[in-house]
């Protein structure tokens, strides 16, 4: 029948509230007159029940107590009823008083009856509630699976998100635990749930079978962070995060807006410190250009440096979509003004020495490489030609114009090269460093390993085979690198800027080098799946060019510290500009002919540790030996 469909319950939750209005007020004469009411008094009751169900009828409408879903009733809810009914009998006490001095000095409902009437009726109104939402949840899900759940946060996010999870309509949540270090909280209930301290945790997982963990607390400390992670790992429990409130779609969360933890969240470490004021004050009233502005490490320094005061931001890039995509972004910022986006090639020098010219910048941050380690090794005539080629021009060009501070972007595979992408930029950091002892320009070089979520980035690329079912490839069960954010990385560029003197090779402390199988399988569990079960993991070999770690030193190489705990200089030996500028020239001069052989020798005269490894080129180092 329509009257009992759903476009209709409404509609009898307001008729059931009214109702209980209506017992609550007979109820509330009852007691007051020990169920036994004086006749004058039954006489006007009918009149006063209308008064009573029509205050509270009309306040029931405009607050819309009847639409809120009974089965999934909150404190919100709870609290907006005791709301409602107060400003009810707020007005039956006004009524009173009106009645009282200005017509037969007699009050139309005892205040007595009307404080009593209150708690009646709020005990009616949030008892039906709360026992449908009962009734829905024992019965509403049988044959469905029950999830057990924790939730870390005990405070109002913690309460919100189970709120979340009691609204979610294809699942069962049976949240066993709230987890919070507030001792105040231990051992206290929350919605009737117990709370206990983090160091419960690892027992809590190991007795229950809690098949999701939830982060509810945005600010939680690093090292704790990654200890809870680790522990749900351990105990393949998945874990998820609760975002930011600004994310939230109408300023209410969902279960599907509760996304799972990133492998970043893993290797997070504590945030950087970096001498803010100082950096506002280096580039102030300065313009910067950056090349390889729309790769990963470029486009986030342009993210830090755009909030500054500058004169003007240059950012290059070869790739026009990203490009683009950049300056979309940067639409409606309050320095898009000052900022020039341009197509450019940085191995075009004719259309540099226009930039130059026309921009005359004062800092260069030198980003702009090729660095896939096996593409580079079948085209070695292109890495010479970007990554030595085109830094040379930048840095001539940068000591012609008078830039102040050039900095460069190198990698931990320029250490002790096996590839030609790092012997292409270990040449570019021997040619900026013996420029540096003949320019005006200070030269700076910065050396870190691999970065999170960058372009191409093996991250990148087990999330991609993940969601395809796999199977996740690993070069060698033995493989390990190093690993920083993109955020991280930048900072700690900028602060080597900030601090370079001129001729310095900084390295950053990139922490524990880390095996990529153990990697690979934390990101299995972290997607919920089970290795050999759910998705495979397959060796396929060393690619041309790698090797199993990566090294940020030489043996020969030893280190200086900064007033930067994260930031060191390599003590590198120094090269002559006019050796390496010659010996540049004649690789150039090799790369129009692309002979590969022949350009590879050449680079491997230049750099002698260059030891090829996994390649075609490993007989040119049976010729040296």
């Amino acid at each position: 029948m329509i009257w009992f469909s759903k476009s209709y319950s409404r509609i009898w939750v307001l008729i059931a509230d009214i109702l209980f209005c209506l017992f609550s007020i007979v109820f509330a004469y009852s007691l007051r007159f020990n169920f036994s009411i004086p006749p004058d008094r039954i006489a006007e009751l009918p009149y006063i029940i209308s008064f009573v169900l029509l205050v509270r009828g009309i306040s029931f409408w405009i607050s819309k107590t009847y639409t809120s879903m009974m089965r999934f009733t909150t404190t919100q809810d709870v609290g907006q009823i005791f709301l409602v009914l107060s400003w009810g009998s707020v007005i039956f006490i006004l009524s009173n008083f009106l009645k009282f001095y200005f017509f037969d000095g007699n009050f139309i409902i005892p205040i007595s009856i009307i404080i009593v009437d209150f708690f009646i009726t709020g005990f009616l109104l949030t008892t039906f509630r709360l026992i449908v939402k009962t009734l829905y949840t024992e019965y509403a899900y049988t044959g469905k699976s029950i999830v057990n759940v924790a939730i870390y946060g005990a405070g109002e996010a913690g309460i919100i998100t189970k709120e979340a999870l009691d609204r979610d309509a294809e699942m069962t949540y049976n949240v066993l635990a709230f987890i919070d270090d507030d001792p105040a909280k231990m051992r206290k209930k929350l919605e009737g749930i117990t709370i206990i301290g983090s160091d419960k945790i690892e027992e809590l997982l190991s007795k229950n079978n809690i098949s999701i963990l939830i982060l509810a607390i945005q600010n939680l400390d690093v090292k704790k962070k990654q200890r809870i992670i680790e522990l749900a790992l351990k105990y393949n429990t998945r874990i998820l995060n609760v975002p930011p409130v600004s994310q939230w779609i109408n300023g209410q969360l969902s279960f599907k807006q509760i996304k799972k933890v990133n492998i970043e969240d893993l290797l997070e470490r504590e945030e950087i410190k970096i001498y803010h004021n100082q950096l506002a004050n280096d580039l102030k009233k300065k313009t910067i250009m950056i090349t390889g502005a729309a790769g990963s490490i470029g486009s986030e320094l342009a993210n830090q440096i755009i909030d500054h005061e500058f004169k003007r931001l240059i950012l290059i890039d070869q790739a026009e979509t990203a490009l683009f995509h950049l300056e979309a972004e940067y639409a409606k910022h309050i320095n898009f003004n000052k900022t020039e986006f341009i197509v450019g090639d940085i191995c075009n020098e004719a259309r540099m020495q226009r930039i130059f010219e026309l921009y005359r910048p004062d800092f260069v941050f030198h980003s702009a490489a090729y660095k896939h380690v096996p593409v580079m090794e079948i085209n070695p005539a292109e890495a010479v030609d970007t990554n030595i080629n085109g830094t040379k021009i930048l840095a001539d060009l940068s000591s012609e114009y008078g830039v102040d501070k050039f900095v460069m972007i190198s990698t931990d595979k320029a250490v002790r090269p096996t590839n030609v992408m790092g012997a292409s930029k270990r040449i570019a950091e021997i040619y900026v460093q013996a420029l540096n002892q003949h320019s005006r320009t200070k030269f700076i070089t910065t050396r870190f390993g691999n970065v999170l979520g960058s372009n191409g980035s093996v991250i990148l690329l087990f999330n991609k085979q993940i969601e395809k079912g796999g199977p996740l490839t690993i070069t060698h069960p033995e493989v390990t690198r190093y690993f920083m954010t993109i955020p991280e990385a930048c900072q700690l560029v900028l602060e080597a800027g900030t601090m370079g003197k001129g001729g310095e090779v900084f390295i950053f402390d990139m922490g524990e080098s880390i095996k990529i199988i153990d990697l690979a399988t934390k990101m299995i569990k972290l997607s919920g799946l089970e290795i050999g079960k759910d998705i495979q993991i397959k060796y396929t070999g060393l690619r041309p060019g790698e090797k199993l770690y990566e090294e940020l030193l030489f043996e020969q190489e030893s280190t200086i510290p900064t007033h930067h705990p994260k930031i060191m200089i390599a003590k590198v030996e120094e090269n002559e500009l006019g050796v390496i500028t010659k010996n540049i020239n004649e690789l150039i001069s090799k790369m129009e002919v692309s002979d590969d052989l022949e350009i590879v020798k050449k680079m491997k005269e230049i750099v002698p540790s260059f030891i090829s490894k996994n390649s075609r080129f490993e007989e040119l180092d049976v010729d040296r030996a």
